[in-house]
């Protein structure tokens, strides 16, 4: 029996390989995230797309994988354990774009208010005047942004090509500083709060509103 186990660890010495090496690499574990553009990841019992599905994952998900083979890997999340396509997960979470989302949220919340009268300093539901308006929507999206049309227009940056939640300015002339502001809501249209018909849409190229426009900011 003795010489069997020196045998086998003449053996084991000569292939490169310890019972303890063997041990680490299977327990060899990654970090990974989900990445899904829509919808969810299915985690399924076995490494195949017709096992049952035992969980759904959500985009960002953290995972713990052991194992990848045949475009499948085995991972543990929440507690569960299963099998996703490996060619949904990344090694770093997926940065949400916070700024569109806002932008977007901004412009919902203007809408929300059509037909408010106008009120001079006004900055609730009750009436707007025009910043009060944009203040009032930023706010609600979680950005917050100076008082007055003028202060605004120190913020952001200048962009010469718009898209929907960029801020439109206008004054008296090009020289002066701005005295009214509204958000740009695509193809063509703003929103702002006028002193003639309150919370209201307007195209861009209004004859009134087209000369006295100074220059957009992206916020």
């Amino acid at each position: 029996m003795k010489k069997i186990i020196a045998f086998l660890s003449l053996a084991i010495m000569f292939l490169g390989v310890s019972p303890l090496m063997s041990e680490a690499a299977a327990s060899t574990t990654s970090t990974k995230f989900v990445k899904v553009g829509s919808g969810t990841l299915n985690v399924r019992k076995t490494a195949s797309a017709n096992a049952a599905i035992v969980s759904k994952l959500a985009n960002n998900t953290q995972v713990t994988v052991y194992s990848e083979s045949n475009g499948w890997a085995k991972i543990n999340a929440s507690s569960k354990t299963g099998y996703v396509s490996a060619k949904y997960l990344v090694s770093k979470k997926v940065a949400a774009p916070a700024s569109a989302s806002y932008r977007s949220k901004a412009i919902a919340v203007a809408k929300s208010e059509l037909g408010t009268p106008y009120v001079w300093g006004g900055m609730s539901t009750n009436g707007f005047d025009c910043s009060g308006l944009v203040k009032y929507s930023f706010g609600k999206a979680g950005k917050t942004l100076p008082r007055t049309a003028a202060e605004m227009y120190t913020k952001g940056t200048r962009v010469s090509s718009m898209s929907p939640g960029d801020l439109m300015f206008f004054a008296p002339n090009k020289a002066a500083r701005p005295t009214h502001v509204s958000i740009y809501i695509g193809s063509g249209q703003m929103i702002h709060a006028a002193t003639s018909a309150g919370v209201s849409y307007s195209a861009t190229n209004n004859s009134y509103w087209k000369p006295k426009f100074i220059g957009a900011k992206r916020i």
